[in-house]
């Protein structure tokens, strides 16, 4: 449960304590994000590790299974060699050792006939297969232990942020209910900035996947920022811009992080209507640029999504999608 929140001092004090807990939310959202993506990635790869061991275990098992088929074969040949000369060297070696080791004798063929050479032939042949398989099964098991092991530690990992994330967000909240109506809708602001023309800006558009998106984007506005929301209805950051391409085919990820190694890289003099641009040293936020040093975005708790000016967030890196 999170601690109280003391009374500001003042609404100015109380909208600082808002914007700051709900940044330091916003940064554990995406990390509890990526959090839950690298899980994901090592809960398949642990997953495939499984089914790449049960796999090697079965080869095994069939390589045990022929071992076994062509055993008959080497019980003769040791008897024909015990029947046939009690003081041939090779003789001595076989009856003093195990099967295995007669095959590795090049004289065998004085030994048994040439339809039982062939056999025995094929049985170190299966031999071999069933050595390599039992070091493949080995190898599978390791990974498969060693991928469920990483897959707990980063669902640990997980845990940990999602409990960090909910009582940040406990914060933000009270915070929240300690503004007062008026300090509430100053915070939210307006959804366009002064003399922004929606329709100007769409009539005015470049036909593209990124200009689509923001198209899409646009129809969004006024959509309240939710903690991990994905759309329709409500947002996070990240949320909104993979929303918004997904309305024009592309398969976006998921967290601010992800999407800044999606697509090809744009300096920031060279944006266009839909470029997707990032903020912070962590890449802890993201949005979509509309034009005119403006960007479209899902801001924060109490923010609904609007266009705003870039120039208030710390910029960081832009892609075109």
């Amino acid at each position: 449960m999170a601690d109280p929140v003391a009374a500001p001092a003042s609404a100015g004090e109380a909208v600082q304590r808002l914007i700051d807990l709900s940044r330091q939310s916003e940064q554990l959202n995406q990390q509890a994000l990526n959090a839950q993506a690298d899980l994901d990635i090592k809960v398949a790869a642990a997953t495939d590790a499984d089914t790449e061991a049960a796999a090697a275990a079965s080869t095994l098992d069939a390589a045990r299974s022929e071992i076994r088929r062509y055993q008959p074969v080497i019980d003769r040949a040791a008897s024909s060699a015990l029947l046939g000369s009690r003081t041939n060297r090779l003789t001595s070696l076989l009856v003093s050792s195990s099967p295995q080791q007669l095959l590795d004798q090049m004289s065998i063929v004085d030994l048994v006939g040439a339809r039982t050479n062939d056999q025995l032939s094929q049985y170190q042949r299966v031999s071999s297969a069933a050595s390599a398989a039992e070091i493949a099964a080995r190898t599978a098991a390791d990974a498969a232990r060693a991928a469920s092991a990483q897959a707990d530690a980063v669902r640990t990992d997980l845990e940990a942020k999602r409990a960090s994330l909910q009582g940040s967000m406990a914060g933000v909240i009270a915070a929240w209910g300690q503004l007062s109506a008026k300090d509430r809708s100053a915070l939210a602001g307006s959804m366009f900035p002064p003399g922004f023309d929606k329709d100007s800006l769409l009539r005015g558009l470049v036909p593209g996947s990124g200009t689509s998106a923001l198209a899409a984007g646009l129809t969004r506005i006024g959509a309240p920022y939710v903690w991990g929301a994905v759309g329709p209805e409500q947002f996070d950051c990240s949320g909104l811009v993979q929303w918004a391409f997904h309305q024009v085919g592309k398969n976006v990820p998921r967290t601010s992080q992800q999407q800044a190694g999606y697509g090809t890289p744009v300096d920031e003099q060279d944006l266009q209507p839909g470029d997707v641009v990032f903020f912070y040293s962590d890449i802890s936020h993201v949005g979509i640029y509309a034009g005119n040093g403006l960007m479209l975005h899902a801001s924060t708790f109490g923010v609904p999504v609007q266009v705003a000016p870039m120039g208030s967030t710390p910029f960081n890196s832009a892609r075109r999608f």
